[in-house]
Parts: structure tokens; sequence; C-alpha cells
């Protein structure tokens, strides 16, 4: 994914983030990369930027369920221009916290943009491409189950108007 069009993919979350939160729906928030500035050149003021190992998901927060309870939920966000988004999109590193996550039952999933449509896929789906899929990518086809409400903001909990069922499980709300 590009630099700019991450950053807007994730700009989206975060603006379905708040929302979700004013409404009591959920808490996520984004959690912050490790880096550290390595200066190049002290007397013209030239720094670069290097991020370290990323080990946790871009998002992790709380989602309040239906029947009151609360479930613990991590996601990872990754945007494409491509036709397709391939599994090695998510790190070794971020694809063992989301596992770990799943281990301990709490709710992992990549929130991804394939050329301008966006998807919430449970991680066990999206770490087991070729199970379901036969090869190591998605295409938006592929994806459409999980295919979820856009309108500038990527609404990651909510189904589009056009889906009739939820096929998100208990975390879907709205439909």
């Amino acid at each position: 994914m590009n630099n700019s069009m991450g950053h807007l993919h994730e700009q989206m979350i975060e603006a379905a983030c708040r929302a979700y939160a004013d409404q009591g729906r959920a808490y996520i928030i984004k959690v912050p990369e490790p880096f550290r500035v390595i200066t190049k050149n002290r007397s013209r003021g030239i720094a670069t930027v290097q991020f370290t190992a990323h080990a946790q998901p871009d998002f992790m927060g709380a989602i309040k369920n239906p029947d009151g309870t609360s479930s613990p939920i991590a996601f990872e966000a990754k945007y494409t221009d491509t036709d397709r988004i391939n599994q090695n999109v998510v790190t070794p590193t971020q694809a063992a916290a989301l596992q770990k996550f799943t281990d301990v039952e709490g709710l992992a999933f990549v929130c991804a943009g394939i050329s301008g449509k966006y998807f919430f896929i449970p991680w066990p789906v999206f770490s087991d491409m070729k199970r379901y899929y036969k090869h190591k990518y998605m295409t938006a086809a592929d994806a459409e189950d999980f295919r979820v409400k856009f309108d500038g903001v990527i609404w990651f909990l909510d189904l589009p108007p056009t889906k009739k069922r939820s096929n998100m499980g208990h975390y879907t709300y709205g439909q």
C-alpha cells in the first residue's frame, strides 16, 4: 500500500471509530507505530524517521455486543489499488499478533480496501486464503461476503444497505 493511500485508508477507519465511540457501540483506537528519528545532518535540520518492527495490529479496542457484553477486537488496515490483496501484505509479526488475539477468543480482522471497495475480513479467513480461495490472494469478488458500508467513511461494523443478511456474526449492527 503506498504511503498516502494507506494514510487515507486509516483516516477513513478512524472516522468510524470516533462515530462508534460517540454511539456507545465501540471504543477502538489506532495503535501508534513505534519509530525513531535518525538525524542525518544536524546543521541543516534534516532528519529521517525509521519505523521499528510493527508488533501490534493497527487498531485495537472493544465492541459492545447486542446482548450488552463486550468483545475485544484487533485489526490491521491494508489497501491496494490493484485488483487483489495478497496474503503477504500482513507481515509475519502482524500475523502472529492477530493469531494470538484469535487464540484467546478475541475478534481479529483485516480491514481491506481493494480498488475502492472495502471489506472487514475475519483473520481466520484472511490467514488461510489458500484453503478458501485456492490461492494466497483475494479479489473484491472473493471478499464480497465481508463487504462493509462505505460513504467516505469505512463503516467496518456495518453492512452496506444492499446487504440483506448478516454474514459477519454478532458484531454486525444495523441491518
